[in-house]
């Protein structure tokens, strides 16, 4: 086993230092000048600061994978052993090397850790570790929010609110949320962005920027240009709260007749760029406050109960709701939202969607945190059907098809593997996953691939498709926390892709004339739909298109 490179030398700590400060230098350059306000250069300084640490980071990061590898030729045999040994043990380190910085600089950085951290391509030692940061923000001290707040609303808040919370309810990397009752007693959430975000944006997007050609220059493989660019954009879009009200109330409309899906109401009047009044919907895991009421009696009295978070078991089961049930609501949601709307929430981690108990096994999901979405394309919208279409089916051919129109040519063969868990060429039934020998196949297949062959394939794809698979990437782990099989995800994403191929116009009677001409897809379903429900005491009444179901 080869030894990790600890940075003992002199020499490389020296160099490192040097290349700190001229990172630094540089940065600064770029992103303070003489026409900046006092607030702004106070900024400027800070971003230098963390700039400064994040160099240090990235640039010993790279020592460690360089060194770990040095000497060894790329097509030899002893690098391919090495790599699979040692990279694990050197992803880890960087990985909490990496984690460390996040929780250092905050904000943006603790945004870019989860937005990773959602990204199934990354090695697990990464997605794992930063997946911490999704409860690592630190709330701001209430005179700072404050200061947004009369600069947003007016000087005198008195004349909005009866009463508003100084201590905040929940904190996010860019925000946080107080409880508030407005004039006509009506109760609110007021989600609140901390001061000087957009200066720090510049300067941290720049730093990333930098890094990412840093790393570039010595792993000419290793190209991260599209996640920071994927990155940059949906955080600017973030950061507009107008923007993010606009995409709420899309959402609402969208699921307007849907009885499971609830979006919080939008105060328009006091709701500007940085400040965002809405409808209070309060969950159990609250860590800065609060609480959730819990009965002694037996039975639950669920009008006094507060929502709580998707991913609480253990309140799910005290109050009657059966995880499963959730899960299948939660992904039928997100597949409406992918393959029919075509208008996609980007950010579907446990703390922006709440399960509101309505009864005995009864339940709506209330969607909160709006500022990540993605509009798909129209065209792409309905390839991304066909896609489905052909994973179900398993037509080679048309997914190479596809493949060529994402434009991702020959790695378009793993898209079976990425989103169904089989391979191109499997002849296993669908969700049974692979054969031992698939496995074999499979695994041997990947070892040929090298971390240039990655970076092609994720520069290559469409920013919406990079989109759905960081929705895809944070469903799927919520769905393995509520114990939800892969069928589950299966079925429902099958469904609505061919529900995205019908006319808007007559779904319903459109959706019966594309299963006559899809009758295999239908049969993949039915199918399906036996694994699941036959072996839970379920029997199938009638295998038409709008089957029953008895126990």
């Amino acid at each position: 086993m080869r030894r990790i490179f600890k940075l003992p030398a002199t020499a490389a700590k020296t160099s490192l230092y040097l290349l700190t400060a001229a990172g630094a230098g540089a940065l600064a350059s770029q992103t303070i000048s003489p026409t900046l306000v006092p607030g702004e250069i106070r900024a400027g300084i800070s971003g230098i600061v963390r700039s400064s640490r994040a160099v240090w980071t990235i640039a010993s990061t790279v020592v460690d994978y360089k060194y770990s590898l040095h000497g060894l030729s790329e097509d030899s045999d002893d690098y391919r052993r090495v790599l699979s040994e040692v990279c694990a043990i050197v992803h880890l380190c960087s990985a909490k090397r990496i984690l460390q910085l996040c929780e250092a600089n905050k904000g943006f950085y603790v945004k870019a850790g989860q937005f990773v951290a959602a990204l199934r391509q990354v090695p697990k030692e990464y997605s794992s570790t930063l997946s911490s940061l999704q409860d690592q923000a630190v709330p701001c001290h209430f005179k700072a929010i404050k200061e947004v707040l009369t600069s947003s609303l007016g000087p005198d808040l008195l004349e909005i609110f009866l009463s508003f919370d100084e201590h905040p309810v929940a904190a996010a990397s860019i925000a946080q949320v107080h409880r508030a009752v407005l004039k006509d007693h009506q109760e609110v959430a007021v989600k609140v962005q901390y001061p000087g975000l957009e200066h720090q944006f510049k300067i941290d997007i720049a730093a990333m920027s930098f890094l990412s050609k840093f790393v570039a220059l010595f792993f000419p493989e290793y190209r991260f240009g599209w996640l920071v660019s994927e990155f940059a954009e949906s955080v600017a879009l973030e950061l507009d709260f107008i923007h993010e009200a606009r995409n709420a109330e899309r959402t609402a409309r969208n699921f307007k007749n849907n009885t499971v899906v609830r979006v919080p109401h939008i105060f328009w009047d006091f709701t500007t760029r940085r400040v965002l009044t809405m409808e209070f919907c309060q969950g159990c895991k609250l860590k800065y406050g609060g609480g959730c009421f819990r009965h002694a009696s037996s039975t639950p009295d669920y009008q006094k109960f507060l929502s709580f978070q998707v991913d609480d078991l253990e309140f799910m089961i005290e109050m009657e709701i059966e995880p499963i049930k959730v899960a299948k609501a939660l992904v039928e949601v997100f597949a409406e939202m992918i393959f029919v709307h075509g208008f996609v929430h980007g950010d579907p981690h446990p703390g922006n969607i709440l399960v509101s108990p309505e009864g005995p096994n009864s339940f709506c999901l209330v969607l909160l945190d709006h500022g990540i979405y993605k509009e798909l394309d129209e065209g792409f919208r309905r390839d991304y059907c066909q896609l489905w279409k052909a994973l179900i089916l398993l037509d080679a051919n048309k997914i190479l098809q596809l493949g060529e129109r994402f434009g991702v040519g020959k790695y378009s063969r793993y898209f079976p593997l990425i989103f169904t868990g089989r391979t191109i060429d499997s002849k296993s039934a669908l969700g049974r996953g692979m054969s031992a020998e698939e496995r074999k196949n499979i695994k041997q297949d990947l070892q040929s691939l090298k971390m240039e062959d990655l970076s092609s394939f994720m520069e290559s794809l469409p920013s919406d498709f990079l989109m759905i698979l960081r929705t895809d990437g944070l469903l799927r782990s919520l769905l393995s926390k509520l114990g939800a099989p892969h069928r589950v995800r299966l079925l429902a994403y099958a469904k609505y892709a061919i529900q995205g191929l019908s006319p808007k116009s007559n779904p319903e009677s459109e959706l019966l004339e594309l299963l006559s001409w899809t009758e295999q897809v239908w049969h993949s379903l039915i199918k399906l739909l036996k694994q699941i429900l036959v072996p839970a005491g379920y029997r199938l009444r009638n295998l038409s298109p709008f089957y029953s179901l008895t126990p």
